[in-house]
C-alpha cells in the first residue's frame, strides 16, 4: 500500500468512527438539545474526515478546491441548523433533560 493510500484509509476510518459516535449520542442520549449537541459534533468531524480522504485520493487543484468548499459549507450551516433546531425546541417550550427526569429519581 502506498502512503496515500494509507492516510485515505485513516481518514475514513476516523470519519467512520466520529459518524458512529454521533449515531449512538442520537440513540442514547435523553432530550433535543443533547442529541442535537451529539449530532452536530460528531456529524461534523465525521463529514470533515470523509471530505478530507477524498481530497488527499484525488489530489488534484480542483478536487482539493471543491472539497474545501464543501467543507467549509458543511462546517457553517451543521452548527447553525443545530443551532436553529435547538432554538426552536426551546421557544416551543420543551424542557431540558435533567437528573430528577430520570426514573429512579437521583444516583
Amino acid at each position: 500500500m502506498t502512503p496515500t493510500t494509507i492516510l485515505v484509509v485513516a481518514f475514513v476510518a476516523i470519519s467512520v468512527f466520529f459518524t458512529f459516535v454521533g449515531a449512538v449520542g442520537m440513540l442514547r442520549l435523553p432530550d433535543v438539545y443533547t442529541r442535537s449537541h451529539a449530532a452536530t459534533k460528531a456529524d461534523t468531524l465525521g463529514a470533515g474526515f470523509a471530505i478530507l480522504a477524498v481530497a488527499v485520493y484525488f489530489g488534484t487543484a480542483g478536487e482539493v478546491i471543491r472539497a474545501a468548499i464543501l467543507f467549509g459549507f458543511i462546517y457553517y450551516t451543521n452548527p447553525t441548523a443545530a443551532h436553529a433546531i435547538t432554538r426552536a425546541a426551546y421557544s416551543q417550550g420543551i424542557e431540558p433533560w435533567t437528573r430528577d427526569d430520570s426514573e429512579g429519581g437521583s444516583r
